[in-house]
């Protein structure tokens, strides 16, 4: 039975971008079926050629960047002049390095000599792993599992939001013209009933996940039907701690692009920043006047630093936490007619700064996704640790100061996956990239990233009877 046609509307002018049928049953079977088949001849080819064909799919999607970004921009909404740094930036980042480290990473663990004995620990692929991919950053968040699961001998089905069909549209081709075979790679769009009965069929071995932390629920439930491995990473609503020592001008305009690039749709955006008091005043000034630098406009035009958030429903939801806040007691330093590109009833909404704010506010604990940041100040260490840890969320959190081993000696307090010095909303391929409480578990990237998608096989060989 053929299903309904599915759309894409495009945030950048609400005109239809995209348009595509949900995979059918049987078509789903045949897919979990062909991906079985395919892994089983997969995993044993040489981890040099599964490099070698790995290495031009991805350059193909390099090459091809600025279409991709393009593409990228109508389905999504980010200003074009950053667009392609997803693909030439991150996604090569991350997809050359977990290429570069996996015959390390999955090579066999020898033991100490025992005599009469061989003994070593192999790194065995699961089998058929699902990537669900979230559509803010689809190419940066897929990346991180499709590479790695190929490498480590499995073979993968991709879904991508339908927000950003043509994201997996493109990863297909390139692998296709890369010369993978005929399996390895599928992807499809489905419901999410049909996702939830792909968890529990057996045939799936390991799913990867981005997105909110309700979805995050619906995949631990599903794929509680059989003994399988899942990777979470989930909402956010990461702080950043500003000491009394901090480089104020390389601080505010790092913490104002952590805050609004890609209009603040980032997991590991900042969304709430405490001061010392000694440079509250000072820092508020130079983040209020940074901000005031955005040019919010269409984002196919060239002068666009900020384009329109994702959906219209979005931005009404951004709206609506500032003005409870401000009915809360909270005050807002932005006015909305600075940036004439604002407007009612559309996806796109100014960026905005919110000071005398208070953990009883919702813009301060609920995930916001957009483009407005809470700063409050503090007057030492422990009060900026208490507030930093008062959420239910602990992806990403960041220091600002010239003190390093303040900056650890802190870090150790602050409950978080990552922890930055003077850095923010970055993800480094060589470290491991978690979350904890309700940003989620499990890791992905680094060596560590291969131990998920891989179980271990002992081999104890009595050399002699």
């Amino acid at each position: 039975m053929k299903s309904e046609l599915q759309q894409t509307i495009s945030p950048v002018d609400g005109s239809v971008y995209a348009e595509f049928d949900l995979a059918p049953a049987n078509a789903i079977d045949t897919m979990l079926e062909n991906a079985t088949r395919a892994q089983r001849h997969w995993k044993d080819v040489p981890i040099e050629q599964r490099a070698e064909t790995c290495l031009r799919a991805v350059q193909l999607m390099v090459d091809a960047a600025d279409v991709l970004a393009t593409e990228l921009t109508w389905q999504m909404g980010r200003p074009i002049t950053q667009s392609p740094f997803e693909i030439r930036r991150g996604f090569q980042e991350r997809a050359k390095y977990m290429i570069d480290i996996a015959s390390g990473a999955l090579a066999d663990i020898a033991l100490e000599p025992k005599e009469g004995f061989q003994r070593f620990i192999r790194r065995e692929p699961l089998g058929v792993v699902l990537v669900l991919a979230p559509w803010n950053y689809p190419y940066l968040a897929s990346v991180n599992a499709v590479i790695p699961a190929l490498m480590a001998g499995n073979s993968v089905i991709l879904k991508v939001s339908q927000q950003t069909p043509r994201v997996a549209e493109r990863y297909t081709a390139a692998f296709k013209e890369a010369g993978l075979p005929h399996g390895v790679f599928q992807h499809l769009q489905a419901s999410h009933q049909d996702v939830e009965r792909m968890i529990g069929d057996g045939r799936i071995k390991f799913v990867s996940f981005t997105g909110s932390v309700e979805g995050g629920f619906a995949v631990q439930r599903a794929s509680a039907r059989q003994f399988i491995g899942t990777n979470l990473e989930l909402g956010g609503k990461d702080p950043a701690y500003v000491r009394a020592d901090a480089p104020l001008d390389a601080t505010i305009e790092n913490l104002v692009d952590g805050s609004y690039f890609n209009a603040g749709q980032s997991c590991c955006a900042v969304e709430r920043i405490y001061v010392h008091r000694d440079v509250y005043d000072s820092f508020i000034d130079g983040f209020v006047a940074l901000t005031r630098r955005y040019r919010l406009d269409n984002p196919l035009t060239p002068e666009a630093t900020l384009g329109p958030m994702v959906r219209t429903s979005s931005a009404d939801f951004v709206r609506s936490q500032i003005a409870e806040a401000v009915a809360q007691g909270a005050r807002s330093l932005i006015d909305p007619r600075e940036f004439p590109a604002d407007r009612q009833a559309t996806p796109y909404v100014a960026p905005q700064v919110l000071v005398e704010v208070d953990h009883g506010m919702r813009v301060m604990t609920q995930e916001t996704f957009g483009p407005v940041v809470g700063v409050m100040a503090v007057k030492d260490d422990d009060e900026a640790v208490a507030l930093m840890n008062d959420s239910r969320y602990a992806l990403t959190a960041s220091i600002w100061t010239t003190d390093v081993e303040a900056a650890i000696r802190i870090g150790d307090r602050v409950e978080t996956g990552t922890w930055f010095l003077n850095r923010c909303d970055y993800l480094d391929p060589a470290l491991a990239w978690t979350g904890v409480k309700d940003s989620g578990r499990g890791c992905s990237l680094s060596r560590l990233g291969y131990e998920a998608l891989t179980r271990p096989k002992s081999f104890h060989l009595r050399l002699q009877l």
